[in-house]
């Protein structure tokens, strides 16, 4: 059975163009889900998976407590591997196909208000030389709505220096064009005239924009831990990630009056759906208003 993954991660790689966490996620649900076929259940041909022996399987998952949208995520899996082989002809129906997915309640983000944005921003030293580099990263996430992985794989040939934008590698590779605030390019020009040239002479084959001490390119744990450090210099009592800036960039946009098309473009959402759970926070942001300004909210 192995080899049905191996096809179906070559199709996914090849065809679909995933990234490589999507890769990485779909690789290890269906190991999970074939080793529970062949130790648990001792079915070694997938011709032989019945629609029970799928329902089994999620109830497995559920009795491991994992997280309702893991759940949901492995079950989306396990029904697009076996459309896969049926499409191949591996199996003559997909087991799967009527199996029900949970629903799962919406869970609105995290987010920072605008003043909390600035505690943080305002707590990193504009006179130590990485701390230029840090002040760089997060202004711009937050300018530009980036995921954690578009900031690390960010080039400096990406920077549109005239047309004030820069350029994003998103999911799947899809290409989008995204505005970048003139406080964020100020502190960018900043950091690659003070600090870049001297990281980048340890390491000369590194494109990427932002780098470590050693000149390497930043990882996405690295990113973590620089967000941290700072928050917690700010003293800013919130769990605070790099997606929180993301989220707190779509909210405060559409607070602001933007609308939700352009926000979607930016954020790069392939559905709008996705983009309108900031409608939500939007929302609650109006009844805090509401509850903070009204004569009757005493």
């Amino acid at each position: 059975m192995e080899q049905f993954i191996r096809e179906y991660m070559t199709m996914l790689k090849i065809e679909r163009n995933l990234a490589r966490n999507s890769l990485e996620s779909y690789q290890r649900d269906l190991n999970q889900y074939h080793s529970f076929l062949k130790d648990d259940l001792k079915i070694n041909s997938i011709r032989n998976v019945t629609l029970g022996h799928i329902r089994t399987y999620v109830r497995h998952l559920s009795d491991k407590s994992m997280a309702a949208n893991s759940v949901k995520r492995a079950i989306s899996t396990i029904r697009t591997y076996h459309n896969f082989l049926l499409f191949e002809g591996r199996m003559k129906d997909n087991p799967a196909q009527l199996l029900d997915t949970p629903k799962i309640p919406q869970k609105l983000p995290n987010i920072l208000t605008i003043e909390e944005i600035d505690i943080i921003l305002n707590i990193i030293p504009n006179d130590k030389p990485m701390a230029l580099r840090d002040l760089a990263i997060f202004e711009m996430m937050y300018s530009c709505g980036l995921r954690v992985t578009e900031l690390c794989d960010i080039k400096t040939t990406d920077i549109l220096w005239d047309s004030e934008i820069i350029r994003v590698n998103g999911k799947g590779n899809k290409q989008r064009f995204v505005p970048i605030g003139p406080i964020a390019r100020d502190n960018l020009k900043i950091y690659l005239n003070l600090k870049r040239p001297s990281l980048a002479d340890k390491n000369n084959n590194v494109i990427e924009l932002f780098l470590s001490q050693n000149g390497r390119k930043l990882t996405r744990m690295m990113i973590w831990v620089l967000l941290k450090k700072w928050t917690e210099a700010s003293n800013l009592q919130k769990q605070v990630s790099p997606h929180t800036l993301r989220h707190s960039f779509a909210t405060h946009l559409l607070e602001g009056g933007a609308d939700l098309r352009s926000v979607q473009e930016m954020l790069g959402h392939a559905d709008i759906s996705t983009t309108q759970v900031y409608t939500h926070l939007d929302k609650e942001h109006l009844k805090e208003v509401h509850r903070t300004f009204h004569p009757r909210f005493d």
